[in-house]
């Protein structure tokens, strides 16, 4: 990521990053993307990162609960995320969070850049 792009994220109106810190380290990171549709605001959650030297002391917990709690107070209708099945802890973690599994398929294009 570069520096620009950094800029222009933090800048942006529909992107919100969340960190913890210990001292001048970031332990762990996660983006909320926010957007308006015909029926309603939703959010999601990308970007979920802990540092590996980090993982096992609950910090991913408190920053998906700290982006349930922001998304609400958008008065968002709902608030979405994906995970790949091989990440048995976070899945675990947001099912303990009251996120449901979703039976839908995810489709995706990506661009060249």
């Amino acid at each position: 990521m570069t520096e620009s792009y950094y800029r222009k994220l933090l800048a942006s109106d529909n992107s919100y990053l969340f960190f913890i810190t210990d001292g001048g380290n970031i332990a762990g990171m996660l983006t909320v993307g926010v957007y308006k549709s015909p029926t309603g605001i939703k959010a999601w959650i990308e970007d979920v990162v802990v540092d590996d030297s980090y993982r096992g002391q609950g910090l991913g917990r408190l920053l998906v609960e700290h982006a349930i709690s922001f998304a609400g107070s958008l008065g968002a209708g709902s608030l979405m995320l994906t995970s790949n099945p091989s990440r048995v802890a976070a899945n675990k973690l947001y099912q303990s969070l009251n996120f449901a599994r979703k039976e839908t398929n995810v489709y995706r294009m990506a661009f060249e850049q």
